[in-house]
C-alpha cells in the first residue's frame, strides 16, 4: 500500500481577517486608544465560523470594547500608579484594550492572555496601533498556578457559574502571592462582590447589541 503525504492545512491569517473586518475606532470612554473593532456582533460572529469552519463558536469577545474592560481601563489610565514600573497581567484580554492601557500608564511589563487564537492577533495589531509594547500568550493561565505578577487586571469576566468560582480560586491564590487584583465589571451574575471593594464607577457607552441598555454603569473593583 502506497502512503502519500499530506500537507497539513494552511495557518489561517487571523490578523488579516481582522484587519478586513472591522475598523480601527477609539474607545468610548478610552477614546486615547483607538481599536480595531467590528460594528456588528452577529455578522463577524458568522464570518468567523465560517473562517474557522466551526459552527457554534463564541462570541468574538475580541471584536468589541466591553464595558467592564472600558471601565477598567479608564481607572487604570487616571490611576497610573496601579501599574506604573509594575509587572502586569491582562487576564482574558480580548481586544487588548486593558493591557494597552496599562502600558499606556506606564507598567514596566505587560502581558495579555487569551485561549481565543483570533485574539491574541488582535492584541497584537491594536498593541501596534497605538504603539505599545504588549505580549501575548495563548496559554490558559487557569489552568496552573498564577505567575507571581504585581497587577492583575480582570475586565467583564464573571458572566458563567462555573467560570466565575474558577477565576476567583485562581485570583485568590495570586492575591495571596502578594499581587494586587483589580476588576471591571457591568454587574454581571457571578461577581463575588462579598470578596470584592468598590474603588470606582462609570457611565460606560455599549451597543444594544451586547447588551441590555445602551449606556452601563460599571464599576471597578479591588479583590480583598
Amino acid at each position: 500500500m502506497t502512503h502519500l503525504a499530506v500537507e497539513p492545512p494552511p495557518l489561517r491569517d487571523q490578523a488579516g481577517f481582522i484587519a478586513a473586518n472591522t475598523r480601527l475606532l477609539p474607545v468610548p470612554l478610552v477614546p486615547e486608544i483607538r481599536l480595531h473593532l467590528a460594528h456588528e456582533a452577529v455578522p463577524i460572529w458568522q464570518k468567523t465560523e465560517e473562517e474557522l469552519g466551526e459552527i457554534g463558536l463564541p462570541p468574538p469577545y475580541w471584536a468589541f470594547a466591553w464595558a467592564g474592560g472600558q471601565a477598567l481601563s479608564r481607572y487604570v489610565l487616571d490611576h497610573p500608579e496601579t501599574v506604573r514600573g509594575r509587572q502586569v497581567l491582562d487576564l482574558a484580554s480580548g481586544s487588548g484594550l486593558v493591557a494597552i492601557a496599562a502600558a499606556q500608564a506606564g507598567a514596566a511589563s505587560v502581558l495579555a492572555s487569551d485561549i481565543d487564537a483570533f485574539a491574541v492577533a488582535a492584541i497584537g495589531l491594536n498593541s501596534a496601533a497605538n504603539a505599545v509594547a504588549v505580549s501575548a500568550t495563548g496559554a490558559d493561565l487557569l489552568a496552573a498556578p498564577p505567575q507571581p505578577f504585581d497587577t492583575l487586571l480582570v475586565g467583564d469576566l464573571f458572566y458563567e457559574r462555573e467560570l466565575a468560582t474558577r477565576l476567583l480560586a485562581w485570583l485568590e491564590a495570586a492575591r495571596a502571592q502578594g499581587s494586587m487584583v483589580l476588576i471591571g465589571d457591568p454587574g454581571r451574575s457571578y461577581l463575588p462582590k462579598p470578596r470584592l471593594e468598590p474603588i470606582a464607577e462609570y457611565r460606560v457607552t455599549q451597543t444594544r447589541e451586547l447588551e441590555d441598555a445602551e449606556t452601563k454603569r460599571s464599576t471597578v473593583w479591588r479583590l480583598l
